[in-house]
């Protein structure tokens, strides 16, 4: 995540496009008009010592851009960013192609990697419970994450009605059959990673394919990566139509999950690039979320239940990253949510 800037720094990145090159009298304009040359270049030589911005030419000739870690970690608080109107917004429409390839290893800030490993060192030292225990545990793990899966999704189950279906098989009165298939599925995923958990230290896209496969499992959703046109509610971002380039793309998100140095990295790619490529028909940001657990299980780190994120503010964050390719709002859902399972829950059973 992004060190900590102040207003006009956070201003300076916010006005740059990744592909375009400025010359410093460029730069002014997109900050307040008393801002002094002096200052401008102050904020630029922070800006490139972090790695955001890269630079060439001397002088007058001196020409600035926008790296690929300075786009990712540009902060934006999405409250503010959805209070403009969609076409107000700036944001990129189309897929940007091979984002993947030149992902940094490492997305978390060293103090904050410190703060994930704390809690996962935590986490593990609970372990050593009984069978029982150890049960009634992944059984309340997973009722909660089948919950808010499908809540975000816009499901309407409650969590009582989603703890009476999977314990005692009672669908809730009144809600459609395919929101009980939507939550029942997520408990047959989330056993199947289990089972398959030595898969998730180096996933292929066969993995992720199995796992959408059993999240949209009677909900006449299409198996096998999309073919056609989707479009995403709320944004004027348009994913990839041409099966090819999506196939690529997913292999190149894998590639960069391999790469990545840390389990947390590897987890929120998994998260965010699934959801932005769109690959499937439907069922994408909830193969995202479960294809990012199972990186979690298979190093022995806690899965996310996402029970106390906001649904609106989750979605937002998403669509931040599908506009303007920052992962900061994201990422800060993520180590929020780790720090809470990590306190939360424990998963010491292989299967429920």
């Amino acid at each position: 995540m992004t060190e900590i800037l102040n207003q006009r720094q956070n201003q300076l990145l916010q006005g740059l496009s990744y592909e375009n090159k400025y010359a410093l009298s460029d730069l002014f304009k997109v900050l307040p008009e008393k801002t002094s040359a002096a200052t401008l270049r102050r904020d630029l030589s922070l800006l490139k010592k972090k790695g955001y911005l890269a630079t060439e030419g001397q002088r007058k000739g001196t020409r600035y851009w926008l790296t690929m870690e300075g786009l990712l970690k540009t902060p934006y608080d999405p409250k503010i960013y959805f209070n403009q109107p969609i076409d107000n917004r700036g944001g990129r429409k189309e897929y940007f192609l091979r984002i993947f390839e030149n992902f940094p290893p490492h997305i978390f800030l060293p103090e904050e990697v410190k703060k994930l490993d704390d809690a996962s060192h935590y986490y593990r030292k609970k372990m050593d419970v009984s069978e029982v225990i150890a049960r009634k545990e992944l059984e309340r793990f997973v009722i909660e994450l089948s919950w808010k899966s499908s809540r975000i999704e816009g499901n309407t189950y409650t969590l009582l009605d989603t703890e009476r279906l999977l314990r005692e098989g009672k669908e809730a009165s009144g809600h459609p059959k395919e929101e009980a298939f939507m939550i029942l599925n997520h408990k047959q995923t989330f056993n199947f990673i289990l089972e398959n958990l030595e898969d998730w230290k180096e996933p292929k896209l066969r993995d992720v394919e199995n796992v959408h496969r059993h999240l949209i499992a009677d909900l006449n959703v299409g198996t096998g990566l999309r073919k056609g046109i989707v479009g995403v509610l709320g944004t004027s971002y348009q994913p990839l139509s041409v099966p090819y380039q999506i196939r690529e793309e997913l292999e190149s998100l894998l590639e960069a999950v391999r790469k990545a140095k840390d389990v947390y990295t590897k987890s929120l790619l998994m998260l965010v690039g699934i959801s932005y490529i769109q690959g499937f028909e439907d069922g994408n940001k909830r193969t995202a979320r479960l294809c990012a657990n199972a990186i979690l299980l298979a190093n022995n780190c806690a899965p996310l239940s996402y029970r106390s994120v906001d649904e609106d503010f989750y979605k937002e964050s998403m669509l931040v990253f599908y506009e303007k390719q920052s992962l900061e709002p994201m990422a800060k859902i993520f180590l929020e949510q780790y720090l809470f399972s990590c306190e939360n829950y424990l998963i010491a059973e292989q299967k429920l």
